[in-house]
């Protein structure tokens, strides 16, 4: 927590007065000598102190202090420190690219140096001191957030949404609620993609079969339409978050387990060559890095298919879209981290992390027509008159308009939106307040499972999208929304993204999109 000077020192002036007194690695004194704060020094951001005390872990600002003692940075010669740990994925894939962007962005030089526990950057003026330095601790999302709580990290990289464990230990730990908007934030989104060689006849899977195997109910490729041989699957190391995010998603809402046996790899590359040669495996990769190999289409027993493509994963229709987070606990960072935060979640670094082969966070529209997939899925299961007259009346509202790249979705059994989607209210809210939309109209459209009577469906999806309407007003407090036309309205089971034969399916299909015109 932050406390003012005065907060502190008043405070600290009453216990001293009863003869308190601490023996710590530095002492804060006030200008004129009077009072002192003695403590272990945590932290320093070249502008605050963080240090632990008898009296708690407290911030201070450190203009109106000085500082003596053998564990006093430097002020003339500060350098920022920030250690960032966890996903490899992100580590070595996209965040190298956005430090060296956002050194050249701020008119630095980076220099990558290798070191026995990871790669640190080191941010420098030209031809003058060393500003920063980045310490990547690049292992899998487990380890991030273990070092987190060990405090042997500042940031976690992370491919799937901290657990409620793991949330629990954090703010027991003081570092806040880590499930709070503000503490997590989505630089980019990746997806696993089912692979196979480019020598097997298999073209397609479906979510069910993919947990049949995942879970080790199916193991021959007989019963995926394919020879009579054994499955052989691939998947990332144990920690991997992307792995773990799908059990998440796909196996525990069916009370299932990972099934033992499958072959681990280090890396995503190495996966990839494994099964480029392996005619009876099967692979869940990057979509960033397949390589030679073939990707799956994703099909379902009710007639929909989706394929894994930039604008399916970018609007999360695709199912197994994962988010690149990162976490950031409640704790002051230093100014060249903050800014690095910010350049992240720019408009500058959506270049940067295009380039680098992953899906940006920078919105963009899609017309009615070009959403191809969806309409067909919608088709294909629209039951009777009653269903195909709820779809049209959907086209014929919805034609006009184009559909953003913002997609609300929500936690299993919840009503409460999951991390992508309170990371999409913060951006959404900011493009309000930044006049993104001013003279627009935005209607945020409900959509539910087709589970129970059509009505409720419709009343459910209707209330839905007037809860994610309020969170984005709620969050985008500078906003003028005199000059934007804000609404709600819903289509119910219209436009399923996925079969209502599994919870996952209809986990999945209750979400909330925003239209614009």
């Amino acid at each position: 927590m932050s406390i003012s000077r005065a907060a502190v020192f008043a405070a600290l002036f009453l216990f001293m007065q009863a003869g308190f007194a601490l023996a710590q690695d530095i002492t804060l004194k006030s200008r004129d000598g009077s009072i002192a704060l003695s403590g272990t020094l945590l932290g320093f951001d070249g502008e605050f102190y963080r240090i632990e005390t008898r009296f708690g872990e407290l911030t201070v600002d450190g203009s109106g202090v000085t500082c003596t003692g053998v564990g006093c940075p430097s002020l003339i010669d500060y350098v920022a420190e920030v250690t960032i740990s966890g996903s490899a994925s992100v580590g070595h894939g996209l965040m190298p690219a956005l430090v060296e962007g956002f050194a050249a962005r701020s008119g630095l030089q980076a220099e990558r140096i290798g070191t026995a526990s990871g790669t640190v950057y080191a941010l420098r003026k030209p031809g003058g001191r060393v500003l920063g330095r980045f310490t990547f601790r690049v292992t899998d999302t487990d380890s991030g957030f273990a070092d987190l709580l060990a405090d042997e990290a500042d940031i976690v990289m992370a491919l799937r949404e901290i657990r409620p464990e793991e949330a629990a230990r954090a703010r027991a730990a003081g570092l806040g609620d880590l499930t709070a908007p503000n503490r997590s934030r989505v630089l980019a989104l990746d997806a696993a993609v089912p692979i196979v060689s480019p020598r097997n006849p298999v073209d397609r899977l479906s979510i069910a079969q993919l947990v049949d195997v995942l879970s080790g109910r199916i193991t021959n490729w007989s019963d995926l339409g394919g020879p009579d041989a054994p499955i052989t699957l691939h998947l990332r190391g144990e920690g991997s978050g992307m792995v773990q995010g799908l059990q998440d998603r796909l196996l525990r809402p069916a009370r299932l387990d990972l099934v033992d046996g499958a072959r681990r790899h280090d890396s995503n590359t190495a996966l990839v060559r494994a099964v480029a040669v392996d005619p009876f495996g099967l692979g869940l990769a990057s979509y960033a890095e397949t390589g030679v190999t073939r990707p799956l289409v994703l099909a379902g027993a009710c007639g929909f298919t989706l394929r894994a493509a930039r604008r399916s994963i970018k609007t999360e229709d695709y199912p197994l879209t994962a988010p690149m987070f990162l976490y950031i606990p409640a704790r002051r960072l230093p100014k060249l981290a903050r800014d690095f935060l910010a350049y992240a979640h720019g408009s500058s670094a959506q270049i940067t992390i295009r380039e680098a082969g992953y899906i940006d966070q920078a919105p963009e529209e899609v017309a009615l027509d070009l959403q191809g997939d969806r309409l067909a899925n919608a088709i294909a299961v629209a039951e009777g008159e009653e269903g195909l007259a709820a779809l049209q009346d959907m086209v014929t509202a919805l034609g006009p308009m184009r559909r953003l790249t913002t997609t609300f979705r929500f936690e299993t059994g919840s009503s409460k939106l999951d991390a992508q989607s309170r990371s999409n209210v913060l951006a959404l809210a900011r493009a309000l307040e930044a006049g993104g939309h001013d003279g627009r109209e935005l209607v945020f459209v409900g959509f539910s499972d087709g589970v129970g009577p059509a009505a409720a469906n419709l009343d459910i999806a209707r209330r839905r999208a007037e809860a994610v309407r309020r969170a984005v007003e709620d969050a985008a407090e500078t906003a003028d929304l005199d000059r934007v036309q804000i609404s709600a309205r819903a289509f119910g089971e219209a436009l399923p993204m996925a079969c209502d034969d599994s919870a996952w399916g209809r986990q999945v299909n209750r979400r909330v999109e925003v239209w614009v015109r």
